[in-house]
């Protein structure tokens, strides 16, 4: 089995999920490559894209918001003839060569864009492939139900109906979870991993994170978090890939031995392990992450749109909180951090919808699915 996963640069999330079941294919010795499918519209309009996409999360929220509104209330927006559709699809013929060329016989696709774009190839270029679609949000984004491929992995059960339609039958869909990478699956002792992240075992540490661009009213959040934390607590913060905000909190912080400021973090799941508390917008894959560590989280609802349902989902499941302004998250999260029990009643609502073998029941659904297509 050759396979080719098509994610796309919008933020790390799609990147997180790739990884994650490239990972798992990597460890059985399958043949697994990951690409940006928007690269093949063309290497520019994949620059616009993601630099378009950390622009608008970063500065105008409210614009991605609006937009996501409208495609969801207006789904032909994503349909056969539409202007977005025709300029997602052109390039149908460049990912047909790609694949052609590579001799794929499987593709997964991450993101709904590169979902639809491989429904166009097939319907131009008719060839045996095993093909599926990996939600990375605990929703049916706008552009999915204009896709047509084999399987459909969601999130969970009780989404079901929200993916399906004439072509997107029950049958199609397997409710298994979001795959991440095996950081997250595994623990180390949280007195080891204080350690390693320099931070005193006796302390509680609050780790902060806006996503990989930074999101949200970091600066205010965390200037109120610690004006009023007392002495035995410590705070990360991770800027990930937001350089002004990064040098921004290093300049005010750099004297406070108490906040910690970090840029881009390679092993969050070490850093997750040392956490007691993880504040953090509720972006699908880091989310999932931090679920599968059982570590409590305080959701900022930085940028609404797919992650608001993200939100909805862990409120929902009690395994998670929130705030609808600085003051309300910063409370929430003083109080988290001095209960001992509700951080445990948490943890036992992450436990209950955790589970560790997404990458694993991909592959081996995409394996049989490829077999029986030769």
């Amino acid at each position: 089995m050759s396979t080719l996963i098509l994610s796309a640069n919008t933020g790390e999330g799609h990147n997180s999920c790739a990884k994650a079941i490239k990972e798992y294919y990597d460890s059985v010795g399958e043949e697994c490559v990951c690409i940006d499918g928007l690269g093949f519209i063309s290497p520019q309009a994949a620059q616009i894209f993601s630099k378009g996409h950390s622009f608008v999360y970063r500065y105008t929220p409210w614009l991605f918001k609006y937009g996501y509104r409208y495609s969801e209330e207006h789904p032909n927006v994503f349909q056969d003839g539409s202007t977005i559709y025709r300029f997602m699809t052109q390039g149908s013929e460049r990912m047909y060569q790609y694949i052609s060329k590579g001799g794929y016989d499987t593709v997964i696709c991450v993101h709904p864009f590169t979902a639809f774009m491989l429904t166009d190839m097939l319907n131009k270029h008719p060839m045996k492939l095993a093909t599926c679609f990996v939600s990375t949000d605990y929703t049916c984004s706008p552009g999915t139900k204009s896709s047509n491929l084999d399987y459909y992995f969601i999130p969970d059960e009780s989404l079901t109906k929200d993916f399906t339609n004439e072509t997107i039958t029950e049958e199609k869909i397997i409710p298994y979870g979001i795959p991440v990478r095996q950081m997250f699956c595994i623990s180390q002792a949280e007195s080891d991993a204080k350690i390693d992240a320099g931070i005193l075992p006796e302390h509680n540490h609050l780790l902060v994170m806006g996503g990989s661009m930074g999101c949200g009213p970091m600066k205010k959040l965390i200037q109120e978090i610690a004006k009023k934390m007392p002495p035995d607590w410590e705070m990360t913060v991770v800027c990930g890939r937001n350089e002004k905000l990064f040098q921004r909190l290093e300049n005010k912080y750099s004297e406070n031995g108490s906040v910690h400021i970090r840029g881009f973090v390679e092993d969050m799941g070490a850093l997750m392990d040392s956490a007691d508390l993880y504040l953090t917008k509720p972006g699908g894959a880091s989310v999932t992450e931090a679920q599968m560590k059982n570590l409590p989280m305080v959701f900022v609802d930085a940028v609404a749109g797919c992650e608001e349902y993200n939100l909805f989902y862990f409120l929902e499941k009690g395994a998670a909180e929130t705030g609808a302004s600085v003051d309300e998250i910063t409370n929430s999260c003083l109080r988290l951090m001095t209960s001992d029990l509700n951080r445990r009643e948490m943890k036992e609502h992450l436990r209950a919808i955790s589970n560790k073998d997404v990458a694993k029941t991909i592959y081996q659904t995409m394996k049989q699915l490829a077999d029986q297509s030769r």
